[in-house]
């Protein structure tokens, strides 16, 4: 297997207008669309931060048409990006796929050179960012994402993986450098200083001046930095988040990986919680007050079935697929000695670290370049401010206090406080 190359010659972004004629004689776009250009709808939907995204419509079907731009959409052409992120995530999908079957949209076709990737429809599947802000509800949404998150971080680690095979793996996507070192710098590091593209609600002046005076908050976040730059545990997402889910009232799916690395095993499912603590958070001035304690109980129910199947998930793979260098059977049951302690000990460490990895992701969201929508859509800010408030003093207390957050149960009591506090 090769890297990527540089830009092709042969690269063009496509529009609404020149998609059918380039994609028409693709074959696997053919054969779920229709033959025939002129019949297809095309459709640009695309309101990320750095790709292209085309709905195509026909007699016989659509699909999704996600083409990498050489840029970071959300800054514009001030801000360069590699296309090569595209032939990363379509290795990441094509993994994903193999570790949980059926969690990701199935890839149809994929074109190095136009840096695309033809994929399944989801369709009547919303954002699940969007549905949580609606008060909507997903059905078995928790125990989705923990088999996900769980089955990616096992399956991608050498607990399962050959070491062989493990570290090609590294090696192929140590060369996605220019993604992984967006998230080294605006999630670990800028919401800490004033860096030149960060932004906040005007009203968080004192909370954030405060926030950037703790030393030991931003050497606990350097520290975490040390550990997501340079631990190789599994093949992570890179971009976990509401954001990058898509549900129905029953079944839910896990789309763009773009900022797939190797990293380690806690990092997907703490940045995972996060979303759902700031969702959580963001609730007032969504709900009714009517509506608003259940709705948010349900979001603290996912994110409590989210961490509990993830540690059943994890321990089922761990007593089935235990076929890596680590931890190998030889040391423990073939001696007639059990390992379900070792196994809780290596869930707890990386507990530790989700906890911490959460936290900073609070802080990110609220702080550096890409929000969220669940505090951004509040056009109030006389009320935004005191719930991002909120979130702020919450992320800074996993961050520092995450030793003592020993359980999830612990961690939703700890929201719950926050959630009542008048921090603004």
């Amino acid at each position: 297997m090769t890297q990527p190359n540089s830009q092709d010659a042969r690269y063009s972004p496509l529009t609404a207008e020149t998609l059918a004629a380039q994609l028409s004689q693709v074959a696997a776009v053919a054969d779920r669309v229709g033959s025939d250009p002129d019949k297809w709808s095309v459709k640009e939907v695309g309101d990320g931060n750095l790709n292209l995204v085309f709905i195509v419509e026909g007699p016989k079907g659509s699909v999704i048409v996600k083409q990498a731009l050489p840029y970071v959409r959300l800054v514009g052409d001030s801000w360069p990006l590699p296309l090569y992120r595209a032939f990363f995530e379509y290795h990441a999908l094509i993994r994903e796929a193999d570790r949980d079957p059926g969690a990701v949209p199935e890839v149809f076709h994929f074109d190095e050179a136009q840096a695309l990737i033809v994929m399944e429809f989801l369709s009547p599947h919303k954002i699940l960012r969007r549905k949580l802000i609606d008060g909507e509800k997903v059905e078995g949404l928790g125990a989705f994402l923990g088999r996900f998150c769980a089955r990616t971080a096992f399956r991608g680690s050498e607990l399962s993986m050959k070491s062989a095979d493990k570290k090609q793996d590294v090696a192929l996507f140590a060369g996605n450098v220019a993604i992984p070192a967006i998230t080294e710098a605006l999630v670990f590091t800028d919401p800490y200083f004033n860096a030149q593209m960060n932004h906040h609600t005007a009203e968080l002046d004192p909370v954030v001046a405060e926030l950037r005076k703790n030393v030991k908050l931003k050497s606990r976040a350097q520290r975490m930095l040390m550990k997501f730059a340079s631990n190789t545990e599994t093949m992570v997402h890179g971009d976990l988040h509401s954001g990058s889910i898509m549900s129905t009232a029953t079944e839910s799916r896990v789309i763009d990986p773009e900022f797939v690395q190797y990293g380690p095993l806690g990092f997907d499912i703490g940045m995972l919680t996060a979303n759902f603590l700031m969702a959580y958070l963001s609730q007032p001035a969504h709900r009714s007050a009517e509506a608003l304690e259940d709705y948010q109980e349900w979001i603290l129910s996912v994110i409590e079935e989210t961490l509990a199947t993830f540690d059943e998930e994890f321990l089922r793979l761990w007593k089935s697929e235990r076929t890596g260098m680590l931890y190998p059977a030889s040391l423990f049951e073939d001696q007639d000695q059990s390992s379900e302690e070792t196994c809780a000990e290596l869930l707890a460490g990386i507990w530790q670290d989700a906890v911490a990895f959460c936290g900073i992701e609070m802080h990110r969201r609220t702080l550096s370049l890409a929000h969220n929508a669940d505090f951004e859509t509040i056009e109030n800010t006389a009320i935004r401010a005191p719930l991002e408030a909120r979130n702020l003093a919450l992320g800074t207390e996993l961050i520092l206090n995450t030793g003592a957050i020993r359980t999830p149960r612990a961690l939703l009591e700890i929201a719950r406080q926050f959630n009542a506090k008048d921090i603004l």
